[in-house]
């Protein structure tokens, strides 16, 4: 059996029946359960949207990537749409995000065991529903393979093929700023996907001898939308100062209760944001009620959004103090920080007109000159959030 779905950022995503037994899976249902944003609906009502559609527009975007890779003079990739490695990329991703927490990145590092989301996504590889379906109709895949390609693959192939779901100028990406955008009802998240997609090249490093995903010079301004759309939706999505708060406050009630997310597979299957709301209700933490009625500590205090690692380190040097005097229970702290500009860990390469390779960096002076979000804010209990304001503004002058 084969799935045609109809969404509404790619339009029909269609599956095959491999990815129909894996779409239909209890890991990948499951993600109709946990929202793509955490938190952010309560503060942007449109995103209501789950993990389930992101990882089918991430799956839909994979073949479209790899497609468009293979298709470019000297590409290592098979231009063919029943190639292993195709049917690989669109599996892994599929499945790159079944070991989401409840509330997607709000709450992700609340395991009982010390492991990540990525390490979920793992153990549930792992399951023998997941094997089993890869083992009737992956045709030559089996679910390790898509784990090791989720660690970053082994040989230049598979870790080219690595790059296609989490990399500089990844699906994952492409396919979560439009989607988030769209939900949230911005418009911060739109760039040339058409255009990225008729660009991006697979390129060989002579030094490293390994393949890497970047793009034709005449694709220079698509990738610098994508940098913006990222850019933007960070400031005004993601580190929303109300979505901020309320991340802080899910965190808080669950170590006021001492919950955790399970690391047993079976059990995690069971974990979603409805049975988090579920105990949340029951729950007689200042922080479950600051959630559940939307009345979460106002902010005291916020430092711009470009701080240098000395300012950084300087501000970090005040809350033990701020802590010690007020009380950790009344205070919710929030550093946000990221690299918008920094895809990936490697760099992103564009082959200019003559063939030779150079950063984007060089070619395009509005990513080069692009810095590090880096902010803090302070939230306090109401009654204290004057001093709280106070005591921050005597020790962190506005000249700074």
């Amino acid at each position: 059996m084969t799935l045609s779905l109809r969404d509404p950022v790619h339009g029909f995503i269609r599956a095959d029946e491999l990815e129909t037994a894996l779409i239909n899976s209890a890991p990948v249902q499951r993600l109709r359960w946990i929202k793509q944003l955490g938190m952010t609906y309560l503060v942007f009502p449109g995103a209501e949207h789950s993990r389930f559609s992101h990882v089918l527009g991430a799956m839909h975007l994979a073949g479209r990537v790899y497609d468009a890779l293979a298709a470019r003079p000297g590409s290592p990739l098979a231009a063919d749409s029943r190639s292993r490695n195709r049917r690989l990329v669109r599996a892994a991703g599929l499945l790159h995000d079944i070991g989401h927490a409840p509330f997607s990145h709000s709450a992700e590092d609340l395991f009982d065991l010390p492991i990540n989301h990525e390490e979920m996504t793992a153990r549930l590889l792992a399951t023998d529903e997941i094997e089993d379906i890869f083992e009737s109709l992956g045709d030559g895949i089996n679910a390790a393979d898509v784990a090791r390609l989720l660690r970053g693959g082994e040989g230049p192939i598979e870790r080219l093929l690595s790059q296609i779901i989490s990399g500089e100028l990844d699906a994952d990406k492409m396919d979560y700023l439009l989607r988030d955008s769209r939900y949230c009802g911005v418009a911060y998240g739109s760039y040339d996907l058409e255009r990225l997609l008729d660009t991006v090249v697979a390129l060989h490093n002579d030094e490293t001898k390994e393949w890497g995903i970047g793009v034709e010079e005449g694709g220079v301004h698509a990738l610098e939308a994508l940098v913006m759309a990222r850019y933007y939706m960070f400031t005004q999505v993601y580190f929303n100062v109300t979505g901020k708060a309320l991340e802080l406050h899910l965190n808080g009630w669950l170590l006021d209760d001492n919950l955790r997310w399970s690391s047993d597979p079976q059990a995690f299957l069971h974990q979603d944001d409805v049975s988090a709301l579920s105990s949340m209700r029951r729950s007689t933490s200042q922080h479950a009620q600051a959630v559940l009625h939307r009345d979460r500590f106002p902010l005291a205090f916020e430092t711009r959004e470009h701080l240098s690692r000395q300012e950084r380190d300087s501000f970090s040097a005040l809350l033990p103090p701020l802590i010690e005097e007020f009380g950790n229970h009344r205070l919710l702290i929030s550093n946000s920080a990221k690299d918008p500009h920094r895809l990936g860990k490697s760099r992103v390469l564009v082959r200019r007109w003559d063939g030779s390779q150079e950063p984007m960096e060089k070619s395009s002076q509005f990513i080069r000159h692009l810095t590090r979000i880096d902010t803090y804010r302070v939230y306090s209990a109401p009654d204290i959030r004057e001093s709280v304001a106070k005591r921050l503004h005597e020790n962190w002058p506005e000249e700074r």
